[in-house]
């Protein structure tokens, strides 16, 4: 990446809104594991990369849901751990026992 698009990248960073940043992150862990299942070739690195960041990154989100200080809804909590809850189990449940039709949305 050449240093102005370096620069670029930085500056939308600092001025996007909390929602863009996780929009682009939960993007960012999407793409690999799309990209995994579209060129399937069993269990490799490539997969088992996907699912750790997509896994550190609910736990992120999650870690997040539950500060005292999350100003979201009681509501929007909970369906955030739920959904982290449901990513952490898919995920050890592909690591375990990998089959391309478990990377479908």
């Amino acid at each position: 990446m050449s240093d102005a698009a370096q620069a670029y990248a930085r500056t939308a960073d600092t001025t996007a809104s909390p929602r863009e940043i996780e929009a682009r992150a939960l993007l960012k862990a999407a793409k690999p594991l799309q990209d995994v299942a579209t060129g399937w070739a069993g269990a490799d690195e490539r997969m088992h990369s996907a699912l750790i960041f997509n896994r550190k990154l609910w736990a992120i989100f999650m870690s997040a849901a539950m500060e005292d200080d999350n100003p979201q809804p009681r509501e929007v909590r909970q369906n955030i751990a739920n959904i982290g809850i449901f990513v952490m189990k898919q995920t050890s449940e592909m690591q375990a026992n990998p089959d391309v039709r478990k990377l479908s949305p």
